[in-house]
């Protein structure tokens, strides 16, 4: 039996873990000029990979409902998510007052690795589908 919820959660968790990777590597890079840069890096990513996780989690919960349900879980997903950035990013800026060029770099890296790795695991479960028809 197929379960689509399943197939979903399961492709948004890899590219999550991509995501993460993908901030660890630009984090890694700016870790040559000094560590504050690194850490600003690492926590503007680590910011969008939470938010998606957490947007992804509040969405795909309570699996398969009327519509409506459905699309309010969605929005609040997307709510939590760039709540978390925004927060997260208060706290990078101004609590801990770390550059900000690493950690707009960090979250545009985390940005782009989750809508490649998500379109990519798209597109292969889309070749998988119709091989089978």
């Amino acid at each position: 039996m197929h379960d689509p919820i399943a197939a979903g959660r399961s492709a948004a968790a890899r590219a999550v873990v991509v995501e993460v990777l993908a901030t660890a590597v630009v984090a890694v890079v700016f870790l040559v000029l000094d560590y504050r840069h690194a850490l600003a890096a690492a926590l503007g990513g680590a910011a969008m990979a939470g938010g998606n996780a957490a947007a992804v989690a509040i969405a795909l919960s309570g699996g398969i409902q009327r519509a409506p349900m459905a699309f309010a879980r969605l929005l609040f997903g997307v709510m939590a998510k760039w709540v978390l950035v925004i927060v997260v990013f208060a706290f990078v800026l101004v609590v801990w007052r770390l550059p900000p060029l690493p950690a707009l770099a960090g979250l545009a890296v985390s940005t782009l690795a989750y809508l490649v790795a998500s379109n990519w695991s798209g597109a292969r479960a889309g070749r998988t589908n119709q091989s089978r028809e």
